[in-house]
Protein backbone atom coordinates (compact mmCIF):
# COMPACT_ATOMS: atom_id res chain seq x y z
CA UNK A 1 0.00 0.00 0.00
CA UNK A 2 1.45 3.50 -1.34
CA UNK A 3 0.73 6.21 1.32
CA UNK A 4 1.07 9.94 0.08
CA UNK A 5 2.22 12.70 2.03
CA UNK A 6 0.09 15.34 2.94
CA UNK A 7 1.77 17.87 0.43
CA UNK A 8 1.21 15.71 -2.72
CA UNK A 9 -2.38 14.80 -1.52
CA UNK A 10 -3.37 18.09 -1.76
CA UNK A 11 -1.37 19.00 -5.28
CA UNK A 12 -3.26 16.32 -6.70
CA UNK A 13 -6.25 18.08 -5.47
CA UNK A 14 -5.21 21.81 -6.80
CA UNK A 15 -4.00 20.61 -10.40
CA UNK A 16 -7.51 19.27 -12.32
CA UNK A 17 -7.35 20.32 -16.04
CA UNK A 18 -10.00 23.09 -17.30
CA UNK A 19 -11.13 23.74 -13.23
CA UNK A 20 -10.17 27.29 -13.83
CA UNK A 21 -12.08 28.53 -16.49
CA UNK A 22 -15.59 30.24 -15.69
CA UNK A 23 -16.94 31.09 -19.26
CA UNK A 24 -15.49 31.59 -22.95
CA UNK A 25 -16.13 34.00 -25.72
CA UNK A 26 -16.76 31.43 -28.78
CA UNK A 27 -18.20 33.95 -31.09
CA UNK A 28 -15.24 36.31 -30.62
CA UNK A 29 -12.53 33.76 -31.72
CA UNK A 30 -14.78 34.05 -34.62
CA UNK A 31 -15.59 36.99 -35.81
CA UNK A 32 -11.95 38.58 -34.78
CA UNK A 33 -8.84 38.12 -35.34
CA UNK A 34 -6.91 37.82 -32.35
CA UNK A 35 -3.63 40.81 -32.21
CA UNK A 36 -2.57 40.67 -28.35
CA UNK A 37 -4.04 39.21 -25.08
CA UNK A 38 -4.10 40.92 -21.96
CA UNK A 39 -5.07 39.67 -18.71
CA UNK A 40 -7.27 42.03 -16.21
CA UNK A 41 -8.96 41.55 -12.42
CA UNK A 42 -12.18 42.58 -12.53
CA UNK A 43 -14.17 44.53 -9.70
CA UNK A 44 -17.40 42.48 -8.77
CA UNK A 45 -19.79 42.66 -6.34
CA UNK A 46 -20.61 39.65 -3.73
CA UNK A 47 -23.49 38.43 -5.56
CA UNK A 48 -21.47 38.15 -8.80
CA UNK A 49 -19.10 35.74 -7.62
CA UNK A 50 -21.28 33.44 -6.02
CA UNK A 51 -23.07 33.28 -9.50
CA UNK A 52 -20.30 33.09 -11.41
CA UNK A 53 -19.38 29.62 -9.19
CA UNK A 54 -22.33 28.38 -10.34
CA UNK A 55 -21.10 29.31 -13.98
CA UNK A 56 -24.31 31.56 -14.54
CA UNK A 57 -22.35 33.96 -16.91
CA UNK A 58 -22.21 35.45 -21.00
CA UNK A 59 -19.86 36.61 -22.03
CA UNK A 60 -21.04 36.50 -25.92
CA UNK A 61 -21.22 40.20 -27.56
CA UNK A 62 -19.17 41.55 -24.45
CA UNK A 63 -15.97 44.19 -25.13
CA UNK A 64 -14.04 46.35 -23.44
CA UNK A 65 -15.32 50.26 -22.86
CA UNK A 66 -12.54 53.20 -22.00
CA UNK A 67 -13.54 56.15 -20.52
CA UNK A 68 -11.57 58.56 -18.01
CA UNK A 69 -8.50 56.84 -18.46
CA UNK A 70 -10.34 53.27 -16.73
CA UNK A 71 -11.51 49.83 -18.78
CA UNK A 72 -15.10 48.98 -17.87
CA UNK A 73 -16.40 45.49 -19.52
CA UNK A 74 -19.60 45.83 -21.21
CA UNK A 75 -22.45 43.34 -22.54
CA UNK A 76 -20.96 40.43 -19.72
CA UNK A 77 -24.36 39.32 -18.84
CA UNK A 78 -24.21 37.71 -14.87
CA UNK A 79 -27.58 36.06 -14.02
CA UNK A 80 -28.08 36.67 -10.28
CA UNK A 81 -29.15 33.44 -8.52
CA UNK A 82 -32.35 34.07 -6.52
CA UNK A 83 -30.53 32.47 -3.54
CA UNK A 84 -27.64 35.27 -3.36
CA UNK A 85 -29.66 38.35 -4.17
CA UNK A 86 -32.41 38.54 -2.59
CA UNK A 87 -32.57 41.81 -0.30
CA UNK A 88 -30.89 43.18 -3.01
CA UNK A 89 -31.75 44.66 -7.01
CA UNK A 90 -29.00 42.81 -8.88
CA UNK A 91 -28.58 44.62 -12.51
CA UNK A 92 -26.95 41.49 -14.48
CA UNK A 93 -25.82 43.51 -17.50
CA UNK A 94 -23.75 46.17 -15.46
CA UNK A 95 -20.82 47.83 -16.29
CA UNK A 96 -17.80 46.25 -14.49
CA UNK A 97 -14.22 47.88 -13.86
CA UNK A 98 -11.31 46.01 -15.40
CA UNK A 99 -8.07 46.54 -13.13
CA UNK A 100 -4.66 47.15 -15.89
CA UNK A 101 -1.84 48.78 -14.83
CA UNK A 102 -1.06 52.16 -17.06
CA UNK A 103 0.76 51.17 -19.85
CA UNK A 104 -1.44 48.10 -20.57
CA UNK A 105 -4.06 50.82 -20.64
CA UNK A 106 -2.31 53.58 -22.52
CA UNK A 107 -1.39 50.68 -24.87
CA UNK A 108 -4.96 49.08 -25.46
CA UNK A 109 -6.52 52.81 -25.32
CA UNK A 110 -3.97 54.16 -28.56
CA UNK A 111 -4.98 50.95 -30.62
CA UNK A 112 -8.50 51.11 -30.26
CA UNK A 113 -8.34 54.84 -31.02
CA UNK A 114 -5.62 54.86 -33.66
CA UNK A 115 -5.13 51.64 -35.40
CA UNK A 116 -8.88 50.10 -35.94
CA UNK A 117 -8.76 48.12 -33.51
CA UNK A 118 -11.39 46.61 -31.14
CA UNK A 119 -10.99 44.84 -27.78
CA UNK A 120 -13.17 42.13 -26.64
CA UNK A 121 -13.40 39.63 -23.72
CA UNK A 122 -12.17 36.17 -24.45
CA UNK A 123 -13.02 34.41 -21.14
CA UNK A 124 -13.57 34.83 -17.23
CA UNK A 125 -11.65 31.97 -15.31
CA UNK A 126 -10.19 31.84 -11.51
CA UNK A 127 -6.28 32.36 -11.00
CA UNK A 128 -6.24 31.75 -7.28
CA UNK A 129 -9.15 33.43 -4.84
CA UNK A 130 -9.30 35.92 -7.65
CA UNK A 131 -11.61 35.84 -11.19
CA UNK A 132 -9.38 37.45 -13.94
CA UNK A 133 -11.04 38.32 -17.59
CA UNK A 134 -8.94 37.44 -20.78
CA UNK A 135 -8.80 40.66 -22.91
CA UNK A 136 -7.48 40.69 -26.70
CA UNK A 137 -7.11 43.35 -29.26
CA UNK A 138 -8.65 42.16 -32.34
CA UNK A 139 -9.71 43.31 -35.84
CA UNK A 140 -12.79 42.29 -37.48
CA UNK A 141 -12.74 39.11 -40.02
CA UNK A 142 -14.29 39.72 -43.32
CA UNK A 143 -17.04 37.00 -44.00
CA UNK A 144 -14.65 35.08 -46.79
CA UNK A 145 -12.00 34.93 -44.09
CA UNK A 146 -14.39 33.27 -41.84
CA UNK A 147 -14.65 30.63 -44.40
CA UNK A 148 -11.01 30.50 -45.27
CA UNK A 149 -10.84 29.74 -41.64
CA UNK A 150 -13.56 27.02 -41.39
CA UNK A 151 -11.84 25.18 -44.45
CA UNK A 152 -8.70 25.23 -42.89
CA UNK A 153 -9.69 23.85 -39.77
CA UNK A 154 -11.92 21.14 -41.55
CA UNK A 155 -8.83 20.00 -44.02
CA UNK A 156 -6.55 19.76 -40.84
CA UNK A 157 -9.11 17.87 -39.29
CA UNK A 158 -9.19 15.37 -42.68
CA UNK A 159 -5.40 15.08 -42.47
CA UNK A 160 -6.10 13.77 -38.44
CA UNK A 161 -8.56 11.57 -39.63
CA UNK A 162 -6.07 9.96 -42.54
CA UNK A 163 -3.19 9.78 -40.81
CA UNK A 164 -5.00 7.89 -38.13
CA UNK A 165 -6.77 5.30 -40.38
CA UNK A 166 -3.33 4.75 -41.70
Amino acid sequence: MVTLSYNAQMSKKKNKPGSNSIAQNKKARHDYKIEQRFEAGVVLEGWEVKSLREGAVQLTDSFVFFKNGEAFLLGARISPLLSASSHMVADASRMRKLLLNKRELARLFAAVNQKGFTCVALALYWKGNHIKCEIALAKGKKEYDKRATEKERDWSREKQRIARDR
